[in-house]
Order: C-alpha cells, then sequence, then structure tokens
C-alpha cells in the first residue's frame, strides 16, 4: 500500500490519544478509523476485554461518545436497548455499537449477538479478534487457530477456528464483513457501508495482539496483509446471507510466511505446517465458489 494513500476519513479525534493500549496494538488502531468513520452520533457497548482497558473508565474515557460497559455475556443486547431507546425518542440518526473481543463474541456473547441476529436488532457490532482471551493471559477462545500455542493450550489448539462470518451470514443478516488494520482503505469502507444499512450488521476485524502472538511492536500492519495474502484471513462481504464479494485475498503468499514470523506456532513441525496450508486450500477454494454465484 502506497506510502501516500489518502484515506477518506474526517478525523473528529473521536478516539484520543493516552489510551492505555499496549505500543504498537493492532486494536488501538481499528478503534482509531472505527470511531472517527462512524462520527460523534455514536454511543459504543463494551464487555470486559481489551477493548474495555483501551476505551478507559468514564469520565476518563479515551473515546469522547458515550460507553457503556456491560457484562461479558450482553454486549449486543445492551447494544439492542440502547438503540431501541434510541428510536421512541426520535434519535433514529444515532448509531448503536458493540466493540467485542472474539472471547466476548464467538463465545461468551454468541447467545445474545444470535438472538440479536434473529431479531432484526438495528445495530453495528464490531469483533477485535485477536484469536484468543488476550486481556487475561493469552488463552484460547474459539477463534484461536489451528495448533496455535495459549497458555491454555501449550501444545497448540487441537481444533480449527470458528467460522463466525459464515455462521452470521447463515443468520441472513443484512450485512457481514471481515476486514484488517492491513487494509484500512478496505477498513473504512466497510464501516460507511454498514452506516448506512438497517438491520444487524457484524464487522470481524483482525487484530493482531503483539504480545499473544510473539511479534515486535511494529508488526501489526504487516502480519495482518499476511493474514490476508496467504488466504487465512481473506477480506470480504456477504450480504443478506447470500451474495458474497470478495475484496483482497490469496495472491500465492505460502501460509508457511505467516505462521514463522510469530512465537505462537514456534513449535509446528512441517507435517503440521503443511496440514494448515491444506485447510486453507480448502476453506478458501469454497469461499471462491460462493464468491463466484454472483461474479
Amino acid at each position: 500500500m502506497e506510502n501516500d494513500k489518502h484515506y477518506d476519513i474526517c478525523e473528529e479525534n473521536i478516539f484520543s490519544s493516552g489510551h492505555q493500549a499496549c505500543p504498537g496494538c493492532g486494536q488501538a488502531l481499528a478503534f482509531r478509523y472505527v470511531l472517527n468513520t462512524l462520527g460523534p452520533d455514536t454511543i459504543a457497548v463494551v464487555p470486559p476485554s481489551c477493548a474495555a482497558i483501551i476505551s478507559g473508565p468514564q469520565p476518563y474515557s479515551s473515546m469522547r461518545i458515550p460507553v457503556y460497559q456491560t457484562t461479558l455475556e450482553s454486549s449486543a443486547a445492551s447494544a439492542s436497548g440502547i438503540k431501541r431507546a434510541l428510536k421512541s425518542k426520535g434519535k433514529d440518526h444515532i448509531q448503536a455499537i458493540a466493540i467485542a473481543g472474539d472471547g466476548g463474541t464467538y463465545d461468551i456473547g454468541f447467545q445474545a449477538l444470535s438472538s440479536a441476529a434473529e431479531r432484526g436488532e438495528d445495530i453495528i457490532y464490531f469483533c477485535m479478534d485477536n484469536e484468543g482471551y488476550m486481556n487475561t493471559g493469552t488463552q484460547k477462545s474459539s477463534s484461536t487457530p489451528h495448533y496455535a500455542y495459549t497458555t491454555s493450550t501449550p501444545g497448540g489448539k487441537t481444533t480449527m477456528k470458528k467460522n463466525l462470518v459464515e455462521i452470521m451470514a447463515a443468520h441472513q443478516i443484512p450485512y457481514v464483513a471481515t476486514a484488517t488494520v492491513g487494509y484500512l482503505d478496505d477498513l473504512v469502507n466497510k464501516i460507511k457501508k454498514a452506516k448506512e444499512i438497517k438491520g444487524t450488521r457484524l464487522i470481524n476485524i483482525l487484530t493482531p495482539c503483539l504480545d499473544g502472538w510473539g511479534l515486535t511492536d511494529s508488526s501489526a500492519v504487516g502480519i495482518s496483509r499476511l493474514a490476508v495474502t496467504s488466504g487465512i484471513f481473506p477480506l470480504y462481504e456477504v450480504e443478506n446471507g447470500t451474495r458474497y464479494t470478495l475484496n483482497y485475498g490469496a495472491d500465492g503468499t505460502p501460509v508457511s510466511e505467516y505462521l514463522k514470523v510469530q512465537r505462537r506456532y514456534r513449535h509446528l513441525q512441517e507435517e503440521q505446517i503443511n496440514e494448515i496450508q491444506a485447510e486453507v486450500d480448502l476453506q478458501y477454494s469454497i469461499l471462491k465458489r460462493k464468491i463466484a454465484c454472483f461474479a
């Protein structure tokens, strides 16, 4: 991506400096673009997570919008209630959003998210996907990838990552998308698109945890791009559960290039790397077949 790339984003400084994210945190970068793109007419719900630490306690929050810190399992329900209250007061122009981690989305908060989707609640849900319970010591979540080391899977996770986007697409909600901090133009465009749609919308943003993944402080953007170009985390959209659009995807970069720079994969043998490559190739081929239906 060109160094002089311009992103059409209004820098309203809704996300302030002085927050408590780790140096180089990918999630803090995502916060900046999410909040500044949505603008001041936004109310955020944040459950216990790295997002809660970054946003900080009121009245010293790093987010210059109203923030409601809810319980871990109820982000979608809380956002739904706030949006309904806004509508009853004639303030439908204000967005109600949830910003949660993968533990509070894929796992503990999924029942509330699924129920909100089934009801068609008018909220935007942002999952900051760092592939584990990083705020509490790097334990595995159902978003943790196959064979990745965590403190609760020291030999590597024995199951594959849950496919949240496909599960939410099966709810036939208006909009589901993947994004990363490695492609900020794509992230901004998807936030803008979601903002103009009514109903339940979800954007799953890959936000590398530098400490949990075993990376240097300047690695968040680079590793995010490798996740995309290797096919591990393609960037795509699903509208109304059926219309698939690929934004950025695999370019032939082997999965091993992505794995070798992360400490959480240093224990892997060649056989395991080949197995992950085969899994990625299969899932990517399935995605391409779905996309081809709407070419």
